[in-house]
């Protein structure tokens, strides 16, 4: 036997509405707004439709993470014990944490933050340790094929947590060569290991559960 366990991994849903400013919003403990909430549910919906409901669901600590995945749960029919951990809450961004976009862009300016945004190269100012958020992508993986094997666990995170799990693949620099490491709200990644896998495979990037 050679099972295969799935690792879910997505982002939580909007913070933002329409009319609103839109912030740097890191440890700031936001709600979801209503689109959230339907990009919440959206994904369960995309779950239970594609066979991919969960055996397992860790989330952060965060309002928005545990309110995406009570939402995705109404829509997969499931009443499965969330799993808060730390180690999925949203980056520190420092400074700039809670702050106008457009002020974070003004002090940072675009090519620091689009190194951030393709190769997660951490800006000046941030509070942010990039090793440890590998590790412990690389420790949790590592203790779900003990715990979970042959199992679906869905994890749901931040972007800026969640644009390290291709670290996973063994090979980072080409991941993100070939695939932009910004999840959108509500997106949804999708990696498998086998016990013979050297590393997990990643089989889908930032898929976007239709509304």
């Amino acid at each position: 036997m050679n099972p295969v366990t799935t690792l879910l991994i997505a982002r939580h849903g909007n913070t933002f509405g329409p009319d609103e400013t839109v912030r740097r919003v890191g440890l700031t403990d936001l709600p979801l707004v209503e689109s959230g909430l339907l990009q919440g549910h959206a994904l369960g919906a995309y779950l239970k439709k594609n066979q991919l409901i969960p055996d397992v669901i860790f989330t952060s600590t965060l309002k928005r993470t545990l309110q995406t995945a009570e939402q995705a749960q109404l829509a997969m029919q499931t009443h499965l014990p969330l799993q808060p951990l730390k180690i999925f809450n949203e980056i520190d961004y420092g400074i700039d944490e809670n702050k106008p976009e457009t002020a974070v862009i003004a002090r940072l300016g675009q090519a620091a933050l689009q190194a951030w945004e393709t190769q997660a190269h951490v800006p000046t100012g941030w509070q942010v340790n990039p090793e440890e958020i590998i590790q412990h992508w690389q420790d949790f993986s590592t203790q779900l094929t003990q715990d979970y094997r042959g199992k679906i666990i869905l994890v749901i995170t931040s972007n800026g947590i969640a644009r390290f799990a291709p670290y996973l693949t063994g090979d980072f620099a080409s991941f993100s060569a070939q695939h932009s490491i910004k999840i959108a709200t509500g997106g949804l990644c999708l990696f498998e290991k086998t016990l013979t896998d050297s590393a997990w495979r990643c089989l889908q990037w930032n898929i976007k559960p239709p509304l």
